[in-house]
């Protein structure tokens, strides 16, 4: 179901390595093994075949992924891989899953407010995304964080070549959710932290909507005005929740996989 991609090492992206052994690149790369950690944790991956991104701090040109091969629960910060946007692996002894490659280095390029982007097929989410008609209701308080901010992606089978990704990459426009009919679902922003939180919040919304519409009763919207309203308020709080939702899963890691900071 998933194949690495094949690089050309003969073409390599010219870099000074040392520029990948800064301190802000090492959080970048703890940050993001944590996220892997709880993901998979909480149910969010799919076997070796989803994937979590994010430009290199400091640089535009090339970003952090996991490689192919590794479990979400099995990642640690040094099992991450530096890639630039041609395909060269520039830190790291494994390829990145071929779809990883096209999705996000396009993404990235194409999107440069996307400096993070993750990508699962987590189950709840995926659920809506498999249904006719727009994907997330705006019924529950929690659905409300996304208000104004989805897209939806037709499905247009596997991400095996940069055109999918370019498709993939104008498809989000200027949304931070898209829906991709089908298949699963991608948050992008501008930090790990804010990712990560878009992410878990997305699939507590959806499960809560699946849970809802299994009832078989309707459901009962927030209107229009109010739920702009109530986005409104969630946004005027700024990225702190985002942040200390981050150290939190740092903390409780800590406890039962500190190898991930490895």
């Amino acid at each position: 179901m998933a194949h690495s991609l094949a690089v050309d090492d003969t073409a390599r992206h010219e870099i000074d390595p040392a520029l990948f052994e800064t301190p802000e690149v090492r959080q970048a790369c703890v940050d993001l093994a944590a996220c892997f950690r709880m993901a998979a944790n909480l149910g969010m991956e799919e076997g070796i075949c989803n994937h979590f991104s994010a430009v290199v701090p400091g640089l535009d040109d090339c970003f952090i992924v996991n490689p192919f091969g590794l479990a979400f629960n099995e990642i640690r910060a040094s099992d991450l891989i530096i890639c630039d946007f041609d395909g060269h692996v520039l830190k790291g002894d494994r390829p990145p899953e071929i779809t990883a490659y096209f999705i996000h280095a396009r993404v990235h390029r194409n999107l440069p407010r996307a400096r993070v982007a993750f990508h699962t097929h987590m189950p709840y989410a995926t659920s809506l995304a498999m249904l006719e008609g727009q994907p997330l209701q705006w019924a529950g308080q929690t659905a409300l964080k996304f208000y104004g901010r989805t897209a939806v992606d037709d499905f247009n089978g596997l991400a095996l070549d940069a055109m999918e990704g370019d498709r993939i990459a104008a498809a989000i426009g200027d949304a931070d959710v898209v829906f991709m009919r089908n298949h699963g679902v991608m948050v992008v922003g501008t930090t790990i932290a804010e990712a990560w939180n878009d992410l878990y919040y997305l699939e507590r919304a959806c499960q809560v909507q699946v849970l809802a519409e299994s009832t078989g009763r309707k459901l009962r919207p927030v209107p229009s005005v109010l739920a702009a309203a109530t986005y409104a308020q969630m946004r005027s709080g700024g990225n702190e929740s985002a942040i200390q939702h981050l150290a939190s899963i740092k903390r409780r890691l800590l406890k039962t996989d500190p190898d991930y900071l490895l």
